[in-house]
């Protein structure tokens, strides 16, 4: 059994709307337990980040990075960075902005420096663009491209669950993309 926490901070909804999604993937795959945890319960008490054998970290993407509230979780782990406790655990990041680049690779790159501090192992995403397969363009899966974590796009002000087909379709993707990983290493590693 697999446990994998989805960390994420949501002001409006929307990160929040994706990582469902996000989950829904990772507990398609067996024996996986997957646990949804808002960054804030976790800034007072980073040590409950050792109950998981990975993370899926989601941040809105603020003025090219995460937000502020992700920002105090990050940095609630110093304690954990020092002993290297989260060294060798599973990690994958994904954000969403309002704008279809928003500077999206930025917050990325900030979640993908974080977990490299911690000595956590990276998974990117994948999931090749399907338009290029004659998908059309809001259903296919990885429209914005991106290779380094999920990305996905909503109106700043539209409802928290107004994303496109294809965001959906790519978040519930990468979850479970995630979770095979996470057998795979293990089996890999038991054999």
């Amino acid at each position: 059994m697999k446990k994998l926490a989805i960390i994420y901070h949501s002001a409006h909804g929307h990160t929040e709307h994706i990582a469902q999604h996000v989950a829904e993937g990772a507990q398609s795959m067996p024996d996986t337990e997957v646990h949804l945890v808002k960054a804030e319960e976790l800034t007072s008490m980073p040590n409950k980040l050792l109950e998981y054998d990975g993370f899926l970290f989601g941040s809105p993407t603020y003025l090219g990075g995460v937000s502020g509230t992700f920002k105090n979780f990050m940095d609630s782990t110093g304690g954990l960075w020092r002993t290297q406790q989260l060294k060798r655990k599973l990690a994958a990041g994904f954000t969403v902005s309002s704008l279809p680049a928003g500077d999206k690779q930025s917050t990325l790159i900030s979640l993908f420096t974080f977990c490299m501090q911690h000595g956590m192992l990276w998974v990117g995403n994948p999931i090749l663009p399907e338009q290029h397969r004659g998908v059309p363009y809001d259903e296919a899966a990885n429209r914005l491209g991106s290779w380094s974590g999920l990305m996905a796009q909503a109106g700043h002000s539209a409802a928290a669950d107004s994303f496109v087909v294809g965001d959906i379709k790519t978040a519930r993707m990468f979850g479970r993309n995630f979770a095979e990983t996470a057998h795979r290493l293990s089996n890999e590693t038991q054999t």
